[in-house]
């Protein structure tokens, strides 16, 4: 059975006459007659009763047209489905956020974005850190990942950096630099400093120690974070002070604050995002994905330039 023989039964039934259901598939009629004996064969009798100047349906044709039609719908729903798929329409894509990426305001304008052009795509989100979503990349665990860059690339393994916010300084209130509206990295080289564990995000962590060496002190390190969203409580119970991307900022927590660096002349260190994902990965959804990157990605909404509120 073949689902022409399918479309050549259901128009006969909903035609009543050959001639007219040959016109409407496109056939002659001896030819459609015979692929109807061939059904008929198949299925173990009669799908019509032959009358002079129309067909009618047998018992048999009235139990089979229901089921053909059934049969025909979800083969064009399912064509329909797969057409949106290669088309990157529809799908999934499961996307990881390292390392707090997804407080970075062009990371969920750019999701929302994609969702409502793409809704039939659905976007699977999962939160771990650099070093894992790297290692699930290549392991086909994620299709995609925002991660802290610079990182050593796996072999296979692309990646677009998406922002390049600046960090910023987080203090426990009562600090002596709360008093200033810019602090000097410098004035904290008495300070221990609350870190990710480098192995885990290695980007963070290594841009930090260069920073504070850029300021002429290598830093003291204390109670290590297990994760950039823990810092802040860290730094509230005093623990010591740290370096976080400007987007941590929007984590409110009694009894610390966040300040701009004041870098003397010098450059204000960088926290990049990058999106990462495997260089033959085969989705037509994630090249859609990709496509709607932001476009001025280096253009960061927040800039050291713009003091950081800090929390009272």
């Amino acid at each position: 059975m073949e689902l022409r023989h399918l479309q050549y039964f259901i128009a006969v039934a909903q035609e009543r006459h050959f001639t007219r259901a040959a016109a409407r598939v496109g056939i002659q009629q001896p030819p459609l007659s015979l692929q109807i004996r061939q059904l008929e064969a198949e299925l173990g009798g009669p799908l019509f009763v032959r009358l002079p100047r129309d067909v009618v349906l047998t018992e048999l044709g009235e139990a089979f047209l229901p089921e053909a039609q059934q049969i025909l719908e979800r083969v064009a729903r399912t064509k329909r489905r797969m057409q949106q798929i290669s088309r990157g329409e529809a799908g999934h894509i499961r996307i990881g956020f390292a390392g707090a990426t997804y407080f970075e305001p062009r990371i969920p304008a750019w999701i929302r974005d994609f969702r409502a052009r793409y809704p039939d795509v659905q976007l699977h989100p999962q939160q771990s850190n650099t070093a894992s979503l790297l290692s699930a990349l290549t392991q086909d665990a994620v299709d995609a990942a925002f991660i802290r860059t610079p990182f050593e690339v796996p072999d296979g393994i692309v990646s677009a950096l998406v922002a390049d916010e600046p960090m910023v300084v987080v203090l426990p209130l009562g600090h002596p630099m709360c008093a200033r509206e810019r602090v000097p990295l410098a004035a904290l080289a008495q300070d221990a400093f609350i870190l990710l564990p480098r192995d885990i995000s290695p980007a963070l962590y290594d841009r930090t120690i260069a920073a504070c060496e850029a300021a002429g002190f290598r830093p003291t390190l204390g109670q290590e974070a297990p994760q950039i969203t823990s810092i802040v409580p860290m730094v509230a119970a005093g623990f010591g002070v740290s370096l976080v991307p400007a987007s941590v900022s929007q984590i409110r927590t009694p009894g610390m604050g966040f300040w701009p660096i004041d870098a003397a002349g010098g450059d204000v260190p960088l926290a990049p995002i990058s999106l990462a994902y495997r260089a033959d990965h085969g989705s037509a959804a994630l090249d859609r994905f990709i496509a709607m990157m932001p476009g001025n990605a280096l253009d960061s909404p927040r800039s050291a330039d713009n003091p950081v509120d800090a929390t009272q």
